[in-house]
Order: C-alpha cells, then sequence, then structure tokens
C-alpha cells in the first residue's frame, strides 16, 4: 500500500503487518498524527480517507514509520523527496 501526505510519501509492505503484534504504527498515527492510520482486519489502512482528505490531514510526522521500525515488523518506508538532491549529490561525486 502506498500513500501521499502534502510532500511525502508512505508506503507500507501490508505482507509484514498480520504478523506484528505491537501495531506500534497505529498508535504513533493516533498520538503524534490525526489517526490517518487504522487498522482494518489486522492491518493498516487508510482506505477510509480520500486521497486529498489524507493530504489535509496528513502531519508529516514520520512518527509511523519510526515506530514500525523500533517496535514493529519494519514494513513501513517514507520517501521525503529533497529538490535538487540529486543534482547536489552528483556535483559532488556522491551516491
Amino acid at each position: 500500500m502506498e500513500f501521499e501526505e502534502k510532500t511525502i510519501k508512505i508506503f507500507i509492505d501490508t505482507s509484514k503487518c498480520p504478523d506484528c503484534e505491537s501495531k506500534a504504527c497505529i498508535e504513533a498515527c493516533k498520538i503524534y498524527s490525526r489517526g490517518i492510520l487504522q487498522l482494518k482486519d489486522g492491518i493498516p489502512s487508510v482506505s477510509h480517507l480520500d486521497p486529498e482528505e489524507i493530504k489535509r490531514k496528513g502531519t508529516e510526522c514520520l512518527a509511523c514509520e519510526y515506530q514500525c521500525q523500533k517496535n514493529g515488523n519494519n514494513a513501513i518506508r517514507i520517501e521525503v523527496p529533497i529538490k535538487g538532491l540529486s543534482e547536489y549529490m552528483a556535483k559532488r561525486n556522491l551516491k
């Protein structure tokens, strides 16, 4: 599953979620964001919101990724694009 907030993209490997005992991402989303992630059949879901509502409600706090890595099954990855980073890295021969 993947969805977008204002400037970030969240990827969730939902195949890892059924075996996760903590569901730490859900709790983190309740505490640090606005409860965008909700449990549906034991798997994090945003299906209760349309894409524009996700972008409006999203706080881009990154807490779901951190808590999933720390206390869950490492199923969440967030991409935070930085304008000009590729060019900067290429100019300095960095990968």
